[in-house]
């Protein structure tokens, strides 16, 4: 788990060529997924997994790293407004936490403040149903924190 920004500059650095980065969303209920592209410049939301047991999760998670060739996740870190680590930061914390237990794939944090409204906004404006919102909202917002992360990191060079 990786928050310290030279120590995720190297992680980056030292990521295979083609690795894709995973962008996770987690909700109490749900986990929203999404890739970036093999040369890490575009974020595309891929799905929604409904949460059931931590064991069960992470095997899908996994597998769908395997499955992309992932080589870095993304975890949306839900700071408060005011920039304080409330219980979700905590429940993240733990997550990636246990899943670093069960994978060598380094684990990145992007702060996600906004991202589920800014893209409901953007639902909303583009005159999407209820059901509709209900169904992409986490894997898209999975997507704009991981277009966050990769816009950032494009920002500073990795040497």
């Amino acid at each position: 788990m990786i928050s310290d920004p030279n120590a995720e500059r190297a992680c980056l650095a030292a990521l295979p060529r083609s690795a894709r980065l995973m962008g996770l969303d987690l909700g109490t209920k749900t986990i929203g997924v999404a890739l970036s592209d093999v040369e890490r410049r575009i974020a595309s939301p891929v799905e929604t997994i409904f949460r059931t047991k931590f064991g069960k999760d992470a095997a899908a998670l996994l597998a769908l790293a395997e499955r992309h060739g992932v080589g870095a996740f993304v975890l949306g870190l839900p700071v408060n407004m005011d920039g304080t680590m409330g219980p979700r930061v905590q429940a993240t914390t733990a997550f990636a936490r246990n899943l670093s237990k069960m994978t060598p794939l380094p684990i990145l944090y992007q702060d996600e403040r906004l991202s589920t409204a800014a893209v409901t906004r953007t639902l909303l404006e583009a005159d999407t149903s209820r059901e509709r919102r209900a169904e992409v909202v986490d894997k898209m917002a999975a997507a704009y924190l991981l277009q966050a992360f990769i816009d950032r990191i494009s920002a500073v060079p990795l040497s």
